[in-house]
Order: structure tokens, then C-alpha cells, then sequence
């Protein structure tokens, strides 16, 4: 068994995930296995994954997004990977950068490990002009409460140790994370109990046209920033 393993949280894309699977297969480090989650797809995104013969857990009734990525974290561990990798599952995160989110925890002792489409070396392709101001101020106002400089706070493209997993201060079942808190609250405590948490350039390419989200507007945001919030605050543990 290797390592690492990506796992991919995914919903509805059957327009995409031809595309996606590809790209997996021809990019995607060789020592790395993959894992997707399908969280109760009904547009036949299921059946195109079974076709391909790729490791799927199926969730049975849609949860979201945090939800989804708790999944394949959880498994990843369960499994007994080293590493996992959480990458989206519509084709923005490039499979090949996986290695330069894998090597700081490998190779330099990071235990979690952020990808950046701001850092110098990134890019972000086609990223619409309101979704860069609200990813900035958002990066700016999570420096802000947890004391570590941020440029991508809500980039979903990321490592981490799968022994963090293990740290009975971190409690990824609490009835308030419900969707992608559950990914702000994760990255929150990884900086505030002192793991070594740094950021790596990646890339994000976003549709030129069409939907490029499933994230509600206002709704989504405030559920990516109150984890921040609310454990700054000590209002949540």
C-alpha cells in the first residue's frame, strides 16, 4: 500500500468527470492511491465512476462538501495512510501538484500543509473578480484570528498527517460543523494546538463559463469563517 492517499469529494458532475478521472490517471503521482467520495449523486456521476473502476464511498443522502471531506479523511486514516490529500473533485486542482503538497510533510516534518493560489509560482485561471476579493479578505481576516499569516484560507486543496486525526482536541462530529466549517475548523486547530502548518503554490482553474461553484453565496461563506470565529473567540472548542 502506498502513503498517500487523495481522496476527492464530488457531487453531480457528470459533465465533468470524464475529464477529472482522466486527468487522475495521467497525472497523478504514481505512489499515491486515490478515493472518491460521492456525496448521493443523481445525474449518473456514480455510474460513470463504477464504469472506471476507481474507489468510491457513497454517501446515501447528500451531507455537503465538509461532510464529504471528513469522510475521505476519516477512511484515509481507517485505511492506514501516512498522508492524505483532499483535492476537488470538478477539476480545478491539478493532480500533478499533489507531490508538492505531500513533499513538506514527507521529507520536512509539516503536519499540515495549504495550497496557495496566491503564493508566488501559483496561478488561478479565469477566477472571477469578486471570488479574489472575498478569498483575500477572508485569507486576511483568518491571519488575523489564529496569529499565522494565511494566503488561501479557503483553498480546499491540501495535506495533512492522518495522525492529526488522532488528537482527541480535535473533534470533527460536533453538531455545529455541518458543512464546510468542517474544513475552516480543521485548518483553525491544526495552527492553534502548534502543528507545523505552512502553504505551497497550486494552482486553481476555474471554468471559462458555467457554474463553477456549489457554494451558496453568504450562506457558504459564513459557514467557511465561522470556525474561525467561534474558536478565536473560545465559543467553540
Amino acid at each position: 500500500m502506498n502513503r498517500v492517499l487523495v481522496t476527492a469529494p464530488i457531487h453531480n458532475e457528470r459533465g465533468r468527470i470524464e475529464d477529472v478521472l482522466a486527468r487522475v490517471r495521467d497525472r497523478l503521482p504514481g505512489d499515491c492511491d486515490v478515493l472518491f467520495v460521492d456525496d448521493a449523486s443523481s445525474d449518473g456521476t456514480a455510474e460513470l465512476l463504477a464504469q472506471a473502476g476507481v474507489a468510491v464511498v457513497r454517501h446515501e443522502c447528500r451531507q455537503g462538501c465538509g461532510p464529504s471531506v471528513r469522510t475521505g479523511l476519516e477512511e484515509a486514516r481507517r485505511r492506514g495512510y501516512e498522508v492524505v490529500v483532499v483535492m476537488a473533485g470538478n477539476g480545478k486542482d491539478d493532480p500533478a501538484l499533489v507531490g508538492r503538497l505531500v513533499e513538506p510533510i514527507l521529507a520536512r516534518g509539516y503536519d499540515f500543509v495549504q495550497g496557495s493560489r496566491y503564493l508566488p509560482g501559483a496561478s488561478h485561471a479565469h477566477m472571477p473578480l469578486h471570488r479574489k476579493i472575498g478569498t483575500r479578505a477572508y485569507s486576511l481576516l483568518f491571519s488575523l484570528l489564529s496569529g499565522k499569516r494565511i494566503t488561501d484560507g479557503t483553498n480546499g486543496f491540501r495535506a495533512l498527517r492522518t495522525s492529526l486525526l488522532d488528537d482527541t482536541r480535535i473533534d470533527l462530529h460536533q453538531q455545529w460543523l455541518t458543512d464546510y466549517e468542517v474544513e475552516s475548523y480543521l485548518f483553525f486547530k491544526a495552527i492553534a494546538l502548534g502543528y507545523k502548518v505552512g502553504e505551497v503554490p497550486v494552482t486553481k482553474i476555474y471554468p471559462r463559463a458555467g457554474a463553477y461553484t456549489k457554494m451558496r453565496p453568504f450562506s457558504g461563506w459564513w459557514s467557511h469563517f465561522r470556525p474561525a470565529l467561534y474558536l478565536a473567540l473560545r465559543l467553540r472548542k
